[in-house]
């Protein structure tokens, strides 16, 4: 039987920079698993998930081309919590069995799993052996995401009230990495996380 990869959890507020800190550690030789990007494909044209959420909400969610249209859900589920809950029972476990399958599947020393709501959803702190939190100042993250996105401030916040605090990642957080300052302070940092996991992975 295979043994089971070491798997890090990599997590962080919207606009925290996940993204950077896990694009590096896969440049280093770390397999990288993206909830999102898992997301993003069952919610493509032809997505898994598509059929069930256009019976679910109608065609006002789906896009020309057949794809989830983000931007009419996105204000409908930070509208009605009640549709936010009803997307997430869609979605939640076909990414996890997706996840699953692909960090099973991963041939490197270590995988990071990277979860945008590791610490709000469901069991994947259990699936994780380390837990790893990419943070920075909430004003930082409100600038990084307009300066990337151009949504108004107002629904940045009502994006970041839905996620756990700041104070809630970090009480969880085996590690964290501190994204407050430039890229060329953050490459060391990384390095040295991968170092530590190259270590841990071995034991």
């Amino acid at each position: 039987m295979t043994p089971r990869p070491y798997v890090v959890g990599l997590t962080g507020g919207i606009g925290s920079g996940k993204t950077a800190v896990a694009d590096g550690l896969g440049r280093l030789g770390a397999a990288l698993v993206d909830t999102d990007l898992i997301a993003h494909t069952l919610t493509a044209p032809g997505g898994a998930a598509m059929a069930e959420i256009e019976t679910a909400f109608g065609p006002a969610v789906i896009a020309a081309d057949g794809s989830l249209d983000r931007a009419a859900m996105r204000a409908l589920a930070f509208s009605d919590p009640a549709a936010r809950g009803r997307l997430e029972a869609i979605l939640h476990p076909l990414i996890r069995s997706e996840s699953a399958r692909q960090c099973a599947a991963a041939q490197a020393p270590y995988v990071v799993l990277v979860v945008p709501l590791l610490v709000e959803s469901g069991n994947w702190r259990e699936r994780c052996d380390r837990l790893c939190v990419v943070d920075c100042p909430e004003s930082l993250q409100i600038e990084r995401v307009r300066a990337r996105s151009a949504l108004p401030e107002a629904q940045i916040r009502a994006i970041m009230a839905a996620q756990a605090s700041r104070a809630e990642r970090l009480a969880v957080a085996d590690d964290v990495i501190d994204n407050s300052g430039p890229l060329a302070e953050l490459t060391p940092r990384i390095e040295a996380l991968h170092r530590r996991y190259l270590a841990l992975a071995k034991r």
